[in-house]
């Protein structure tokens, strides 16, 4: 025995009357709506296609201009590069009775470390 295959129509999905969502096409020749007990016959739905495309916008990493700081610039020199300026930014990541997490970011490489203070 083959398999029935049902399609999806998207223009009767919706009860005429009440306007709920219909269950799903089953063998039977009527669906019938559970809100309002409205039937809809399934000859509605066969010799139905339904197409559509999917486009995907292309993911491109935003580029980031080094000359621009993330926050005040500090003497301090970078571990990656011979660069002795960094821009730094606190955030409060661990209790309030502990110190706050300092990150740093070097304006010339972009490096970044963090220290807890």
């Amino acid at each position: 025995m083959s398999p029935t295959i049902h399609l999806f129509n998207p223009v009767v999905d919706f009860c005429r009357d009440c306007g709920a969502l219909l269950p799903a096409l089953s063998d039977k020749d009527v669906i019938c709506c559970v809100v309002c007990k409205n039937t809809v016959g399934v000859d509605q739905f066969q010799e139905t296609e339904v197409t559509y495309t999917v486009k995907f916008n292309k993911l491109e990493k935003p580029k980031k201009n080094l000359d621009e700081t993330e926050g005040p610039v500090l003497e301090r020199n970078c571990p990656k590069c011979p660069n002795d300026k960094m821009s730094f930014a606190t955030l409060q990541l661990r209790s309030a009775d502990e110190g706050q997490t300092v990150f740093f970011t070097c304006t010339k490489c972009g490096f970044k470390e963090t220290e807890n203070s």
